[in-house]
């Protein structure tokens, strides 16, 4: 399995047009926070001290969801060209079992989901710490890696879903094209969650990505949230909490405990549906042989 591994992480790391494009969502995201919204985010939360400090951060934590599922998305994109191709079919016919191919094809996905996540993650804080100076807690490095590496497994089970419908390498592009536009808006990078009408606010509760913004925003943002609202009152943090997504608001706004939670169960979901859907794609891979 070790080597099936290698090969897809090779595959996918060793075509440079492919990793720039399972980015371009998280890319997307980034310049539009740059050139469009932070200026009009900067002007509705006027009143608020430093708060380029405050976005900034937000925007990373909403980045690297979409940067998660687009680079999973990816990641896993080698299972189909594999199965359309007869090589999955060759795979089989090798001593490790079909399950195996597909934890093989699991796992790749999830340390490429990781990596791409790091390397997003560390160009975003080189910016910004250049650019408007916000200060990066070294405390904060082992909830972002264990959210980081969550993150990745959520996504790759989704994707593994998602692609179980897929039969066709022609209908990869599209996908992948909607999956990195549609990311952006679930995760609230191209508008904040409260600035959405309350019907695509339920929409998105119905998929995890908000909550796994929120996580995210909830480590990133906490020191200098507490900085820039430590003469607020208590209405005004949970207002600007709920507006920009930093905790859902399910009755009460989520904490982060209540968010992974949250993202396990989608995972346990999303698992059993796509171990459900195996058998017919096993099916078809066997009659190949």
């Amino acid at each position: 399995m070790q080597s099936l591994i290698k090969r897809h992480l090779s595959l996918y790391f060793g075509n440079r047009s492919g990793v720039i494009f399972s980015l371009m969502g998280a890319l997307i995201s980034f310049i539009l926070y740059l050139v469009f919204l932070k200026q009009n985010m900067v002007a509705s939360w006027v009143s608020v001290p430093d708060t380029k400090l405050l976005l900034d951060p937000w925007l990373i934590g909403g980045t690297l969801v979409v940067t998660a599922i687009s680079a999973t998305s990816y990641g896993l994109s080698q299972m189909i060209k594999d199965r359309e191709s007869g090589a999955l079919s060759d795979l089989y016919l090798t001593d490790i079992s079909y399950i195996g191919i597909q934890i093989s094809y699991f796992v790749s996905a999830i340390i490429i989901g990781i990596v791409m996540q790091v390397v997003m993650l560390l160009g975003m804080e080189v910016y910004f710490i250049a650019v408007d100076g916000i200060d990066f807690q070294l405390d904060i490095i082992l909830p972002l890696l264990g959210t980081i590496v969550l993150s990745s497994v959520v996504w790759t089970t989704f994707n593994l879903l998602l692609f179980s419908f897929v039969k066709k390498v022609d209908s990869l592009g599209k996908i992948n094209a909607i999956i990195g536009t549609a990311s952006g808006f679930f995760a609230g990078v191209y508008m904040p969650m409260g600035s959405v009408p309350n019907t695509a606010q339920l929409i998105m509760k119905l998929t995890p990505a908000p909550y796994n913004a929120s996580i995210f925003r909830q480590i990133l943002v906490k020191q200098q949230l507490d900085e820039s609202f430590q003469k607020a009152t208590v209405a005004d943090i949970l207002e600007f909490k709920k507006s920009m997504g930093i905790g859902i608001n399910l009755n009460e706004l989520t904490t982060i405990q209540q968010n992974g939670l949250i993202l396990g169960a989608f995972t346990v979901i999303f698992i059993i549906a796509a171990l459900i859907l195996a058998g017919s794609s096993r099916r078809s891979v066997v009659s190949r042989v």
